[in-house]
């Protein structure tokens, strides 16, 4: 019985997907860990720390191992991290020679002391868990790029489909200014460009390879200070991570980075779902999500088809702003020693994949209904255009003028539901200054588009580059 969506069979390809799943997986994970002591092997044998053959020895003894999960489950309950009984799991199966070395030499009856005799020289728990996450995250963040390189597609066909379809813009949800749907996709395309920009940054300064030892002063190497520094770097090397200046085992920045990172992602998504669930309302009417038998249905009432996608979205958002807290709490470590919070990374990567591939999934069969959108723009009969009349008319009179004018003449409008035009061509204030051709112009709401097409241009024009490298 799962105790989480994310394991759960029922509701896992809600909130995940396969992919990412498979990256964060138990198994992923424990390859992880045994690719990290493989190359610490080879990185220790290149610098002289052990025996020159001995490094790629490692290597093939722990290319084939079988990993008794069961037991290294129970054994991680007793120790309390998994490291130390899969290696004890490793030299039982690896050759005689490579055994001595793994983990830097560790023996079978030393797996479960804190205190390792003075000749090993070791690793730390935190070390080897660290690398790992590190490379389950540079695989996660590959995953993020594809899903945010096929929305960006889906918004471009969008925003340039409907780059000249009116509709309604909305300030706390009334009528605000006329815009275009095309107009408002390219607003939800271009943080998706940014955090393109945001996940290459990323990739280029965290993802760093952590090696230091007990208190990360690499101590254990030996009494030449610069062999700690050559293990590292080369252990870099091995793992294809960036070579931090200084032991990062308490500086967990990094780590928070990339958290918020996945929470800005959500974020961007969340501001889409929310907008299509309300523009999906049968008052909106204005679009709706692919339409796929059965999909939204109730128990109770066969009319509805409910946002589903942009309902997943919306919470999946919400659980990433909650991984993002838990990725700044991790900063707070005491002294040498960092507590954990790794819970948060694989949570945090498949329910910003689960969101991405739901959003995917809406914005590329979105149903898009330009004639109730219309609709709906002129519902005010003119009021959503105050500001284009005010503007208009303050050119012969004064804008203070003009917007006391036009406030009146749309409170009179509203209280007496008349279209905004007839109420000011009766007013001798106003066709005193403007002819009704003029004045028709100025209360037609496809006048007033500013200048939202172009942007669509500019964003979308943007938006290739990124598809396109």
């Amino acid at each position: 019985m799962a105790v989480s969506i994310l394991d759960s069979r029922i509701f896992r390809n809600t909130f995940g997907t396969q992919a990412i799943r498979d990256v964060f997986s138990d198994e992923a994970y424990v390859r992880s860990l045994i690719e990290v002591e493989s190359a610490l092997g080879r990185a220790e044998a290149k610098t002289g720390v052990i025996p020159d053959e001995v490094g790629n020895a490692i290597t093939k003894s722990l290319r084939d191992v079988r990993i008794d999960f069961e037991r290294l489950a129970a054994e991680t309950d007793v120790v309390g991290y998994p490291v130390l009984p899969l290696i004890r799991q490793l030299a039982e199966q690896a050759d005689p020679e490579s055994a001595r070395y793994i983990h830097w030499g560790v023996r079978h009856s030393q797996l479960y002391s804190q205190a390792m005799s003075t000749d090993t020289r070791q690793a730390t728990t935190q070390d080897i868990m660290d690398n790992a996450v590190m490379l389950q995250i540079r695989s996660g963040i590959r995953i993020v790029r594809q899903e945010l390189l096929s929305l960006i597609g889906h918004l471009v066909n969008l925003a340039r489909k409907h780059r000249d379809t009116p509709m309604a813009g909305r300030t706390h949800l009334q009528h605000a200014l006329p815009v275009t749907f095309g107009y408002k996709c390219a607003v939800y395309l271009f943080p998706f460009l940014q955090h393109i920009d945001r996940l290459s940054n990323v990739e280029q300064n965290n993802l760093l390879v952590q090696f230091g030892g007990a208190a990360g002063t690499l101590a254990s190497l030996g009494p030449n200070p610069q062999t700690g520094l050559r293990v590292r770097a080369a252990l870099a090397r091995e793992l294809a991570l960036l070579e931090p200046p200084i032991t990062w085992h308490v500086a967990r920045d990094t780590i928070a980075e990339i958290l918020n990172l996945l929470a800005l992602i959500g974020g961007s998504l969340g501001k889409i779902a929310i907008d299509f669930i309300i523009m999906s309302s049968n008052e909106f009417g204005e679009i709706s999500e692919p339409f796929v038998p059965h999909r939204g249905a109730s128990s109770t009432m066969p009319q509805k088809r409910n946002p589903i996608s942009s309902e997943i979205i919306l919470a999946a958002s919400k659980l990433l702003r909650e991984k993002a807290s838990l990725g700044l709490d991790s900063m707070v470590a005491d002294f040498e020693r960092q507590s954990g919070q790794w819970a948060a990374v694989p949570e945090a990567f498949t329910t910003a994949v689960g969101a991405l591939h739901q959003a995917n999934f809406a914005l590329e069969g979105l149903v898009v209904n330009p004639d109730v959108m219309k609709r709906n723009l002129l519902s005010s009969k003119g009021l959503i255009v105050g500001e284009a009349v005010m503007m208009g008319l303050a050119t012969n009179m004064g804008r203070n003028s003009a917007h006391d004018l036009v406030y009146e003449a749309c409170k009179t409008a509203i209280e007496t539901d008349q279209a905004l035009l007839d109420v000011l061509a009766a007013n001798k204030a106003v066709t005193n200054k403007v002819t009704m051709e003029e004045l028709e112009k100025l209360c037609d709401p496809l006048n007033y588009l500013g200048a939202s097409q172009l942007q669509v241009d500019e964003v979308t024009k943007l938006a290739d580059q990124y598809i396109s490298r």
